[in-house]
């Protein structure tokens, strides 16, 4: 269905309406609907010249003005749906030059009854109104005029023009109904897809955070940690410290560890379904409880860690977003920061609240030769999820710092492993 047709019903116009009805039902194009109206012009035509044959006591047979008359009476109503009211009007002042003729009043029923049910089944109510005030009041004034026996004949002619408008009126209303009924499950379509595509969204922006939080830390461990080992071995060949290279590479082999069993359930996330997957399918969320974790590996990379965490019943997701927020802060220090390096991580709860603070004492802002990336971006947005804030930049007094705050109750929860 068009998206233009697809409108609250009570705005549709009365053109709009009867076509997104036909549309939604199969019903056949403008060209289907012209041959249809024609061969039911035709249809009522005939019954007309049946009348004629049949009815012999209600004026005299047509002549040749009579049938002309009914034969354009019956080629005007062909248009009665593109133009209801221009064909009423066209059709009364054929049928009352008819009725002047005084020939068989009846052959042209089945004709003004046709735009009169059209009118009302195709316009607001007020016109069916108007139009059958005009068309009683036309005809009971002739008729009387005549005599009482034709005034009493017209009103039981009456009571036909009256019911073929209620039809009508009982039938635009149904449609209206129907057009009510359709524009809402288009709607309801509409919000299911729209829900389908945020939950992608949103769900592919969680896969991208993780693997950047991964990614660029583990990748930044295995630097530093390779670089240690190197240097073990080029500062002085000689007298070789096996011990200081054996834990080098065993750092580097345990980072690469737990950043493979990372991946692997990240990955299984991404196969497990296509809108994301629930909880259970993503596996526990990191925590607080994974701190000393992140510090043990920054201590590897040869950075002194001061961590200081308060023992809190936050929710995993507060947690999780704790978790990732000190993580990338860790690596972005480690690989920004400079040598002799020291990182303080404070984890507090205030004003129920979680403030996550990381500082350092290294060179502060970001070397030039380095490219911009998404750390700060990724930790904003997961401060964002939780219905927090963050704030990060150099300190005054140098070094750098992430400033957290994490709602304990969080006011949304999309997107967040």
């Amino acid at each position: 269905m068009p998206e233009d047709e697809a409108v609250d019903a009570r705005t549709l116009s009365d053109a709009v309406r009867p076509r997104l009805v036909e549309r939604v039902a199969g019903m056949p194009g403008p060209a289907g609907r012209l041959r249809t109206d024609v061969l039911f012009a035709l249809v009522m035509f005939a019954s007309s010249g049946a009348v004629v044959g049949v009815v012999r006591d209600n004026g005299e047979p047509p002549g040749v003005a009579g049938w002309s008359l009914l034969v354009a009476a019956h080629v005007v109503i062909v248009w009665r749906r593109r133009a209801p009211l221009g064909v009423m009007l066209a059709l009364i002042a054929i049928l009352m030059s008819y009725h002047l003729l005084d020939v068989n009043h009846t052959a042209p029923m089945a004709v003004s009854m046709c735009a009169l049910y059209t009118v009302a089944s195709r316009r607001r109510p007020l016109y069916a109104v108007l139009v059958g005030a005009s068309v009683l009041t036309v005809m009971l004034s002739l008729k009387f005029s005549e005599g009482m026996a034709e005034g009493a004949e017209s009103l039981r002619i009456s009571g036909w023009i009256v019911a073929f408008l209620l039809l009508g009126v009982y039938v635009r209303m149904h449609r209206q109904y129907v057009a009510s009924v359709l524009e809402r499950a288009v709607r309801a379509e509409r919000t299911r897809e729209e829900e389908a595509r945020r939950r992608v969204a949103e769900e592919r922006l969680r896969v991208a955070r993780d693997l950047h939080d991964l990614l660029a830390h583990s990748i930044t461990l295995v630097g530093v940690q390779t670089s240690v080992a190197a240097h073990v071995l080029t500062a002085d060949p000689d007298r070789l410290d096996r011990a200081a290279v054996a834990k080098a590479l065993d750092d580097v082999a345990e980072t690469c560890r737990s950043a493979r069993g990372e991946l692997r359930a990240t990955l299984e996330v991404l196969r497990s379904g296509a809108e994301g997957a629930d909880d259970e399918a993503r596996g526990p969320l990191p925590g607080l409880d994974g701190l000393p974790d992140l510090a043990e590996a920054a201590r590897t990379a040869g950075a002194e860690v001061d961590l200081s965490v308060t023992a809190c019943d936050a929710p995993p997701v507060v947690g999780a977003a704790a978790y990732r927020i000190v993580q990338e802060a860790l690596t972005n220090a480690v690989r920004h920061a400079g040598p002799d390096l020291t990182v303080r991580v404070a984890v507090r709860v205030a004003d129920a609240a979680l403030n996550v603070t990381v500082t350092d004492d290294g060179v502060g802002a970001r070397a030039p030769s380095h490219a911009p990336g998404f750390g700060l971006v990724g930790m904003r947005e997961r401060a964002r999820t939780v219905g927090g804030t963050l704030e990060a930049g150099p300190r005054p007094d140098g070094g750098f710092m992430v400033s957290a705050v994490l709602p304990l109750a969080p006011v949304s929860l999309g997107g967040l492993t």
